[in-house]
């Protein structure tokens, strides 16, 4: 298994799709994701250390498991079939292992929550681990995570903009600010 943490949250500019990424621990492959806007506003709101008057459902899952008297482990990535990641919540009841079926999605919302590791087995990692692109200067992509600055995801290409970049080209800055009479 290889060790992984969230490195960021994203949401596509162009299809308004969220896609969590892990990175690999002490290096810069990365592990994209796609999740469902739910799941990942409860990551996001754990990884920036929003509290919410109301447990949410992953809040509510957590707070379950510990009640319960288990402890989670970890989580892991175990399996993509069919463009369909899998994955597992690791738990520990009474010094047993015992292993629950899980979506990529809501186990990393529960191990941001229980504060546990992550780990992608290594046949996930090679067949769909990417290494960061050399020319990140054509991506454009909303980091929703922690800093949420513009980072790379996303090729943008310029004949797709087409009537907006006409618009733009077209706008008169200079007027910008002073009142029309």
């Amino acid at each position: 298994m290889i060790r992984v943490h969230i490195d960021s949250v994203r949401i596509s500019l162009m299809t308004q799709s969220r896609v969590v990424v892990l990175r690999e621990t002490g290096s810069s492959r990365y592990l994209p994701i796609w999740i469902g806007a739910p799941e990942a506003d409860a990551i996001t709101l754990r990884l920036q250390g929003i509290r919410v008057d109301r447990p949410l459902t992953h809040d509510l899952l957590f707070n379950t498991i510990r009640i319960l008297g288990a402890e989670v482990e970890y989580v892991v990535v175990t399996a993509l079939k069919n463009d369909i990641f899998y994955a597992e919540i690791v738990l520990d009841l009474d010094g047993e292992e015992v292993r629950i079926d899980s979506r990529p999605s809501d186990a990393l919302a529960l191990a941001v929550r229980a504060e546990v590791p992550i780990y992608v087995e290594e046949e996930v990692m090679d067949e769909a681990g990417r290494l960061p692109d050399t020319d990140v200067s054509q991506h454009v992509a909303l980091d929703a995570s922690v800093s949420g600055e513009v980072t790379t995801e996303e090729l943008v290409d310029e004949e797709d903009l087409g009537a907006f970049a006409d618009f733009i080209e077209g706008l008169d800055l200079d007027d910008l600010g002073t009142e029309s009479p």
